[in-house]
């Protein structure tokens, strides 16, 4: 059955200032909200320093305001505190935060000795690289201390792209957002620089039109009275190249349709007695009444024999996944109105969609989203940071998955998963989400160095960890 999800918005720079500034026009107070965000993390940092010495580096803004609360905070519950400040605080809040902590404050870091080093520099707004004096202040302290974390965003990394905006910027081992995830969190390059993540919050209302964060799906097994026909039968489009259906096909079985049927272009080849397969005519398969969703384009080819069986699953009025050579191969015209599609490309393809449809867009994200409004179409765009988008603007974003699923057959797996999901009553924007977290899963229960054949049949392990 479809699965009730539970996201987490991702805000940019100007979302989050909004949202704090709504909470500021409710009646609380900038340096309120400030105590709010930093005792918070600042309990966080006690209880990764376990009594061990830390030292915090505070910038001039709000973000250094925040590392002051901290000091005094972690000072109170009996931790040695220093503060380094390059610049004096400039906002009225950090003013504030400041005088609370009213001790010492050293100015260069030459001097700061401690165990436990929290990055308070700058936080997510920060668009231009550090200064020289900055960047190597940053990477000088981060080395000399055995554990990093950074507040919210760690110095130098765009809050809005994950792009790296100085050289030889230090890896932290903690990273505490407040308020909200911000893009850079789950985007390369930046998220490699974060370590471990934890959401401070803070009171941030959900933020209408927000990203989401793909959060494991709450999935339910057949009911008592189930059937093969109940469950969805989900029909995968062979082409010339009969591996990649297979592999899609051996997903599918495992994702929660309770029928799969490969058909395959030319004579069945009958390997797996758990797998229907039909050669004949392809357009009464496609079209059968209990049919309910069809997957083409993993091994379909491009020729024109390729072109026709695009067309017969496109005609058949069933909701579809497209995935590999059909993406190449789509054209506009060949849509229909109102029916239900799910797109899986990667970057490659994509780009060749967004040919297709007259979409000029930058980053995977914005592409991703103007090709589903375009062309109507929910769009997985899929790579090191994956986003679902959907039509209507909604768009989820994937957290980091083993990067073992960088493997030949990776891809077909994930679009077997889709329609399994699909004809088991996913709507294309839910079964989309759904595959790529069992994916994902699928790739942590294999472990290291394993084939697309063994992702595929550990998929049934990870929606066992859904239901």
């Amino acid at each position: 059955m479809p699965s009730e999800h539970i996201f987490e918005q991702i805000l940019t720079v100007e979302q989050m200032r909004d949202a704090e500034q709504r909470i500021f026009d409710a009646g609380t107070p900038v340096f309120e909200l400030m105590q709010l965000a930093a005792g918070r993390a600042a309990e966080w940092v006690r209880r990764i320093a376990a009594g061990r010495s830390v030292t915090i580096l505070c910038g001039p803004g709000n973000n250094g305001g925040d590392g002051y609360v901290m000091a005094h905070r972690l000072a109170n519950a009996g931790l040695s505190v220093q503060i380094v400040a390059p610049e004096p605080p400039k906002t009225d809040a950090a003013k504030q935060a400041r005088e609370l902590w009213g001790s010492a404050v050293l100015t260069s870091g030459g001097k700061a000795q401690g165990e436990v080093f929290v990055d308070c520099l700058f936080g997510s707004g920060l668009t231009r690289p550090l200064s020289g004096a900055h960047a190597l202040l940053l990477r000088d302290l981060a080395g000399r201390h055995q554990i990093a974390i950074a507040l919210d965003m760690p110095s130098g990394i765009a809050s809005d792209t994950g792009a790296l905006l100085n050289e030889k910027l230090p890896c932290f081992d903690v990273t505490l957002s407040l308020g909200a995830w911000k893009f850079a969190h789950f985007m390369l390059p930046g998220r490699e620089k974060m370590g471990t993540l934890r959401l401070v919050r803070i009171g941030i209302d959900r933020v209408e039109g927000a990203v989401e964060l793909l959060q494991k799906p709450k999935l339910t097994g057949p009911k008592s009275d189930a059937h093969k026909y109940t469950r969805g039968l989900g029909v995968i489009v062979g082409g010339a190249m009969t591996g990649a259906g297979r592999l899609a096909a051996e997903a599918a079985m495992r994702g929660g349709a309770g029928y799969i049927k490969l058909c395959p272009q030319d004579t069945a080849a009958g390997t797996n007695p758990a797998l229907v397969e039909d050669a004949g005519d392809l357009e009464p398969i496609v079209t059968d009444k209990r049919a309910d969703a069809v997957l083409v384009g993993p091994g379909l080819g491009r020729d024109d024999v390729a072109k026709a069986r695009l067309n017969t699953a496109l005609s058949s009025a069933k909701p579809l996944v497209l995935d590999a050579d059909a993406l190449v191969i789509l054209k506009p015209a060949m849509l229909a109105d109102d029916q239900p599609v799910l797109v899986t490309p990667h970057d490659g393809e994509l780009d060749a969609l967004c040919r297709s449809f007259s979409v000029i867009a930058d980053g995977r994200r914005d592409r991703a989203q103007a090709l589903a409004r375009a062309a109507d179409i929910v769009v997985l765009a899929k790579g090191p940071d994956t986003v679902i988008a959907a039509p209507d603007g909604r768009m989820v974003l994937a957290g980091p998955a083993p990067s073992w699923l960088s493997v030949a057959g990776s891809g077909d797996v994930l679009a077997g998963i889709a329609l399994s999901r699909m004809a088991n009553g996913s709507d294309p924007f839910t079964a989309a989400c759904e595959a790529v977290w069992l994916h994902g899963e699928g790739a942590r229960l294999c472990g290291a160095a394993f084939t697309p054949l063994e992702l595929a049949h550990n998929v049934s392990g990870a929606l066992a960890r859904c239901v």
